[in-house]
């Protein structure tokens, strides 16, 4: 029989999960249980699915999310996710037809833009996607951080790096409490969205996403470690920052050699970042913490006596930008100087390509089709790696990614595009 590529029905749920599953190596044995809980959290008129002769063999999802532009504004985006095919039927052009129905229904809806996160490199770059975001993890060997013990108790003034050794710098009068998984629940969504707010490159977290990150909600596949929970309060007892952490516990010889592991760790402030580090590095028994995936220019290594204590473990793309409304975009986002750029954009989906004409200040930005000779050339997911001000435009030319038509083009490109801080997105969806 022909391949049937659709929504699926709420009869589906359980194939489509265990098509999913085989797809990423996942137990292919799903339980009753864990379909009652997964089905809420799929909007099946966004949930496609591939079948061979009514078995699933195809999987494909997409759910609302605001993504943050340079500058705060919240863009309408359309997150891509549980993109999987099952091994026996995978270069079949499935994942292609699935992608560009979602990616046209989400032009349709008015959503300015696709984001994912790549499980592979290669895959997402011929349908438009560019990447837009990095990040870094590091491990902290604390005994070599160059930190006081006698310093870095909770309470205590925060600490800075300054000629190899950690100082002090003014404490702000702010407290490091110790909460549960219910405070946190309670606390944690508005800490998030006023970071959002502020940060370009973080997305939207629904109420379900945190009742898992909290334990609230749980799927019996997922193996469960209850974390501790800690929230930084300033002078006037306002919720500035979150950290979330678990330990892995381990003794060699009646020594301990356990590990700290962070969940998550947000803060909307520098005094609420570097308290909540150093109350984790005060942690007796803990020798060294793994951090998880931070933005890759995080002040944590500068935080210690000694930077080289924070080894990088992995650095890697994260988000993926795929543009759907070119001028919506370029609008949105703030621009640090007075300038004007004539791209002219190529898109074979038909999506969001054309030649457009930007001008741009502090003051805000106009973006409009235009018949002008352009300045710069480029495929749109050369856009999306650089409308988050990541990307400099001058190197993707020396690539032979963007091509300058103009003397200088690239170079006014980069004043106006680029960031004072990289892009960050702490959530994974």
């Amino acid at each position: 029989m022909a391949l049937d590529i659709r929504t699926i029905t709420d009869a589906e749920v359980p194939d489509w999960l265990r098509a999913c599953n085989t797809g990423f190596l996942l137990d292919p044995v799903i339980s009753e249980e864990e379909v009652e809980l997964r089905r809420p959290g799929l909007n099946l008129d966004r949930t496609q699915g591939a079948f061979d002769d009514g078995r699933c063999v195809g999987c494909f999802r997409s759910f609302a999310q605001e993504l943050t532009a340079v500058g705060g504004a919240p863009v309408p985006a359309t997150a891509v996710t549980n993109v999987s095919i099952v091994p026996t039927h995978r270069r079949r052009g499935l994942l292609t037809e699935m992608m560009g129905r979602d990616l046209r229904a989400a032009k349709e809806r008015g959503d300015a833009v696709a984001t994912l996160l790549a499980a592979e490199y290669p895959i997402y770059g011929r349908y438009g996607f560019g990447p837009a975001t990095w990040t870094t993890r590091w491990t902290v060997d604390i005994a070599r951080a160059g930190l006081n013990a006698g310093y870095a108790r909770p309470g205590d003034a925060p600490l800075v790096s300054g000629k190899g050794r950690a100082a002090r710098i003014a404490d702000p009068g702010g407290r490091v409490d110790l909460v549960d998984a219910a405070e946190m629940l309670v606390e944690g969504p508005a800490l998030h969205d006023r970071l959002r707010a502020e940060r370009h490159g973080m997305v939207s977290r629904s109420e379900r996403v945190w009742r898992l990150e909290t334990g609230d909600l749980r799927y019996p596949s997922t193996k469960w470690t209850e974390p501790f929970h800690a929230l930084y309060r300033g002078p006037d007892g306002t919720v500035e920052g979150l950290l979330t952490y678990t330990i892995d516990q381990h003794w060699a010889a009646k020594m301990p050699e356990n590990t700290a592991r962070v969940r998550s760790l947000l803060a909307t402030t520098p005094a609420a970042e570097s308290a909540l580090w150093y109350f984790l590095f005060s942690v007796d028994w803990v020798v060294r913490v793994d951090t998880w995936y931070r933005a890759p220019d995080d002040v944590l290594p500068l935080l210690l006596g000694d930077p080289r204590a924070a080894v990088p473990q992995a650095q890697a793309d994260w988000v993926w930008i795929r543009p759907l409304d070119v001028p919506h975009l370029m609008r949105a986002r703030t621009y640090p100087v007075e300038g004007s750029l004539v791209l002219d954009l190529r898109d074979t989906a038909g999506l969001a390509g054309g030649r457009f004409a930007l001008e741009a200040g502090p003051d805000g930005a106009s973006c409009v089709p235009t018949s002008r000779d352009a300045d710069l050339s480029m495929d749109i997911g050369e856009l999306g790696t650089l409308w988050l001000g990541d990307e400099s435009p001058t190197r993707l030319v020396s690539l032979g990614r963007v091509e300058e038509h103009r003397s200088g083009a690239a170079a006014r490109a980069d004043a106006l595009l680029r960031a004072g801080r990289r892009p960050w997105c702490p959530d994974s969806f």
